[in-house]
């Protein structure tokens, strides 16, 4: 596994590596980077009183960890054959959870460019992922695994309530660019930037959409910094991811002058000096909202 990340590490393009898994009939994949280990099904301890698409919790050497059954989540039927089950331990939002798989296949590697939104008539899955990978012999889903968690455990997520730590804050209109493709954090992010007194947001879905708005930009009548002061983008986004967003602004002659934030549940050893070569101002990790805050104030009043 740490060979493949250093491949990406290097590579400073478009690209990921996804691992292929299966449930029931579905084919999914996730970030290679988001996965610690794949493991055999260990002895599940039942937790009382758990969400019910919690299985219960297993100790891994010197951890315990969260077993999390992606049939239920999904509502798909559960294995029929439990000997090819594997737990993929992952790390995301500062946790690790054991995500019940029914099979592994394989690593591919593909560019951001071939993952495409699922559309609001695919049946809920615009609401479970965040994308459809489409490949020659097979189409995989993407899911939302920090949705995944933060439905069972709420506060693993972005919470208002944290700003009440930062005092009364006054209203800026500083205009702030941000990339992210999930929804549900779009919405939670324009809120609490919103509380913390910056209500001059624009939204993209995707890394692609920011880029597209800051070369619009360049081709205006006035200076990149009064029509933006500050990016802030998510690193896993169809079309263009966060670390290739970075390094285009850092390389651009006209846009290398703005801040630009990793703001992500994949801020981990290897990914935040990645990020470093890229050239963000700074990484915070989610749901750290109040650090963001904080590293907005330093970077734009």
């Amino acid at each position: 596994m740490s060979e493949h990340k250093g491949i990406l590490l290097e590579s400073g393009t478009n690209e990921l590596e996804v691992i292929a898994f299966t449930i029931d009939e579905g084919t999914f994949g996730i970030n290679v980077l988001k996965v610690r280990e794949i493991i055999n099904p260990l002895p599940i301890v039942k937790v009382p009183n758990s969400h019910p698409n919690v299985e219960g919790i297993i100790r891994l050497r010197d951890e315990v960890i969260t077993v999390v059954d992606l049939a239920k989540v999904l509502g798909f039927p559960p294995s029929e054959d439990s000997e090819k089950d594997k737990f993929i331990v992952a790390e995301l939002n500062q946790m690790k959870v054991a995500f019940h798989v029914h099979n592994v296949s394989r690593i591919h590697r593909i560019s951001w460019e071939q993952i495409e939104k699922p559309t609001e008539l695919s049946q809920g899955l615009e609401a479970s992922t965040i994308g459809v990978v489409k490949m020659d012999e097979l189409m995989l889903l993407l899911l939302d695994y920090e949705k995944i968690v933060v439905d069972i455990n709420p506060e693993s997520g972005i919470n208002v309530g944290q700003l009440k730590s930062l005092g009364k804050r006054e209203r800026s209109m500083k205009k702030i660019v941000v990339a992210e493709d999930s929804p549900i954090l779009r919405k939670l992010l324009q809120d609490t930037l919103s509380e913390a007194g910056y209500v001059n947001v624009q939204f993209f879905h995707d890394g692609k959409e920011a880029w597209e708005f800051l070369e619009q930009i360049k081709q205006s009548d006035v200076t990149v910094e009064q029509k933006v002061q500050l990016v802030i983008t998510d690193l896993e986004m169809p079309k263009m991811d966060g670390h290739h967003l970075t390094k285009r602004i850092k390389d651009d002659v006209c846009l290398n002058v703005l801040p630009v934030i990793i703001f992500s549940s994949l801020i981990t050893g290897d990914l935040y000096h990645k990020g470093v070569r890229v050239g963000a101002d700074a990484q915070v990790s989610k749901p750290e909202i109040v650090e963001l805050v904080h590293i907005i104030d330093k970077h734009i009043i």
